[in-house]
């Protein structure tokens, strides 16, 4: 998996280039981010696409990084990131959060995400079923709020276009967690074509 590869630059954990694109002959890359956005538009980035709390902090460690040179390597990153924001309570590494962050931003994993259910509810003929897993709270509440919309009625008259088949997502086992340490955030959610 692409993820795994140091050379993507997906994981702070493994040396690679600042990259982070699933399709590497496209797009910009997180150095581009990392390298040219302005303080406040790193800031936000943060707060909105990693919801990390030090969303702050994390961007002004970049600028002033940056200064004195390019950042070119993921473990470069997670260093300024762990010297300038330090351990979070959640015992996650302070480079986890920013990392999905320039990930998603990279990618369009959100507008992806949303443009691809959306098809996939028109194409959805009746009695047919759609299950969409998603691997973060972004995705999930995406998934939760296209879901809902669908299985409200248009007006009065009419019959919702959807059946909720999970109310509340299904997650993963503590045992499932144990052993696919990917599948721990999974969530997914389930619907019928009325």
């Amino acid at each position: 998996m692409q993820l795994d590869e140091g050379e993507r630059g997906f994981s702070f954990m493994k040396e690679g280039p600042l990259d982070m694109r699933m399709d590497p002959s496209t797009g910009i890359t997180a150095k581009e981010i990392v390298n040219r956005w302005s303080e406040k538009d790193l800031g936000k980035l943060f707060q909105e696409y990693g919801e990390e709390r030090r969303w702050r902090q994390a961007a002004r460690a970049i600028v002033e990084a940056r200064r004195k040179k390019t950042i070119e390597t993921t473990t470069e990153l997670a260093d300024i990131l762990a010297k300038g924001i330090g351990r979070s309570k959640k015992k996650l590494h302070p480079a986890t959060l920013v990392f999905q962050a320039l990930r998603i931003s990279v990618n369009r994993e959100l507008e992806s995400i949303e443009e691809g259910v959306s098809h996939a509810l028109e194409m959805l003929a009746p009695g047919g079923r759609i299950g969409v897993l998603a691997f973060h709270r972004l995705e999930d509440r995406i998934v939760k709020n296209l879901f809902r919309t669908a299985a409200k009625p248009l007006k009065k008259h009419l019959e919702p276009m959807l059946k909720l088949l999970t109310k509340k997502p299904l997650v993963p086992s503590l045992h499932e967690s144990r052993i696919n340490r990917r599948a721990r955030s999974a969530k997914l959610r389930a619907a019928e074509r009325m």
